[in-house]
């Protein structure tokens, strides 16, 4: 799939049933109990798309990989069933990373902390300014 920017990206999130919203640099989008932070700004894509979902490790992983391979296909990540594939065998683990093609790929889990919950981070490796944000 040929790269699209952060904009369409959240207007193809929109059209799919998600809130969308501005905060700061990022525009959260979120359908459920999970969101998708789209990183704003004019690259060819958007240089961080990430998917968070609050509560316990195994329910806010299992909300993420609900919406992981839609939220993919909408920002135009190749190889994503690779890291749905790939982000299903991360149960019981508390971090983990992969790359895959351009994307540099970091999985976290919060437990003993006041907002326990699920992060994936998907960091466009060519990005090479204005890649994170303040």
């Amino acid at each position: 799939m040929a790269p699209i920017k952060a904009t369409a990206v959240v207007a193809g999130l929109s059209d799919a049933g998600y809130k969308c919203s501005s905060d700061g640099a990022y525009s959260i989008c979120t359908s459920g109990p999970a969101s998708v932070w789209v990183l704003s700004g004019s690259h060819p894509r958007p240089p961080v798309v990430s998917l968070h979902s609050a509560g316990p490790a195994d329910v806010a992983s299992a909300e993420i990989a609900k919406v992981l391979p839609k939220a993919l296909e909408i920002a135009h990540v190749n190889q994503g069933q690779k890291i749905v594939d790939w982000f299903g065998q991360q149960e019981g683990k508390t971090t983990a990373q992969l790359t895959v093609g351009d994307w540099l790929v970091e999985y976290s889990v919060e437990v003993d902390t006041e907002e326990p919950g699920a992060h994936l981070t998907l960091t466009d490796k060519l990005c090479k300014s204005n890649c994170q944000a303040e």
